[in-house]
């Protein structure tokens, strides 16, 4: 079918309808939606393509790298974007590395902030538009209700009630826009920080089971050093033990 032939059947009577009549409030309304679409549909491909929220690989890193497998623990972890699964590699090489714990703690923490604060930008779009939407909408129906009573009063005795009827109706579609954009932009935004949060809880417990569960292995292989505060094994050890 020819792009003139798709047009002929598509009709947008009612779009221009709501534009005509609900003025420039309207086309506003309108302008913040595309941005605040252009904005959800960014994120999510963003959130899908680094696999926010998904970490069934790095429980399986973990423990691999507890066996002394950690080229296949970092490899495996190396194939996941998200904030936790770096932060997890983070702090493996630091501590394969032999280096302080507190330092490995600290960095393997500022890479798992450094991804989610990536995650958190230009979310503040659509927290703007499901709030300043309905604001807007209401704005348009107060000057539509104005004009409609200013209306009424220039017609005295005279006044026409449906034709009032027809002033509150026209004047209420700015309401009806604000709202339609409103919401779907609130949604959007609570399932983008939902992602968010499990994303913040799955990278502080994978960290956390980082420095412990080598600690686990060690006691349990009989080897010296084992709680005493650095959650590795060191190579040398490792080593000794075989």
């Amino acid at each position: 079918m020819r792009l003139e032939q798709l047009g002929a059947h598509i009709d947008f009577g009612p779009i221009w309808l709501v534009i005509d009549k609900g003025g420039p409030v309207v086309v506003v309304i309108g302008l913040i939606s595309v941005v605040a679409l252009a904005v959800a549909l960014a994120k999510f491909i963003q959130f899908v393509g680094i696999g926010v929220g998904r970490g069934r690989a790095i429980p399986q890193a973990i423990g691999a790298w507890a066996r002394g497998e950690t080229e296949w623990a970092l490899a495996r972890l190396a194939r996941r974007r998200n904030p936790a699964a770096r932060a997890v590699a983070c702090a493996i090489r630091h501590i394969e590395a032999g280096r302080d714990e507190g330092v490995a703690r600290e960095d393997a923490a500022r890479v798992a902030e450094d991804g989610l604060a990536g995650l958190r930008s230009h979310l503040r779009v659509l927290e703007a538009a499901s709030q300043i939407a309905p604001l807007l909408g209401l704005f348009g129906t107060v000057l539509g209700m104005m004009s409609a009573f200013q209306a009424l009063q220039a017609a005295g005795g005279e006044a026409d009630p449906a034709a009032l009827a027809g002033g509150i109706w026209v004047a209420l579609i700015t309401t009806a826009v604000g709202l339609a954009v409103a919401i779907p932009a609130g949604l959007a935004l609570y399932w983008f920080e939902g992602r968010i949060e499990r994303e913040t809880v799955l990278a502080e417990t994978a960290l956390a089971r980082v420095f412990t569960t080598r600690d686990d292995f060690s006691e349990a292989a009989g080897l010296p050093g084992a709680g005493a505060g650095r959650a590795m094994v060191s190579p040398e050890g490792r080593h000794a033990a075989e």
